[in-house]
């Protein structure tokens, strides 16, 4: 082989080693554990095959009058006392590609709905959280921090 089939050919094995290694990171990345916004702190777990998150902490945790936080916006009257730490708010999310988990519905505390969401992991320690009412063109993308 000449030099510059030698260097062709190691051109070639070097790309497919970079493609390899992304791919075996991507593999690797997972939503499991603790994740943080500008409000609280969420806890993504794996219950039948399928994510969920609760919350586990509020920046805030506190009414103005020193009670607990409860869920005062549900629906249904008779969960507005639960509090809203140890809320599960997000459910049923299937995997769809190393980073991308959809399916999933996300209930807003603040607000007594629920919303049609998706997940996806912009890196090791970045999530963006899209929750969306029909298409995911309507709807709002919250990004959170993993918690070190």
């Amino acid at each position: 082989m000449n030099k510059r089939g030698a260097a062709l050919a190691i051109l070639v094995l070097y790309v497919l080693l970079c493609f390899r290694t992304s791919e075996v990171r991507a593999e690797g990345l997972s939503p499991l554990g603790l994740w943080e916004n500008e409000d609280a702190t969420f806890q993504i777990f794996e219950s039948a095959g399928k994510l969920g998150a609760k919350i586990v902490a509020l920046k805030v945790p506190k009414t103005p009058d020193g009670k607990e936080k409860t869920d005062i916006h549900n629906p249904d009257p008779a969960r507005r006392g639960i509090p809203i730490i140890g809320l599960v708010f997000m459910s049923g999310f299937a995997k769809k590609s190393a980073t991308r988990w959809e399916g999933g519905t996300i209930y807003d505390p603040k607000s007594g709905n629920t919303y049609s969401c998706s997940m996806e992991l912009e890196s090791p320690d970045q999530i963006k959280v899209r929750g969306f009412i029909g298409l995911a063109l309507i709807g709002r993308t919250d990004h959170w921090s993993r918690v070190k």
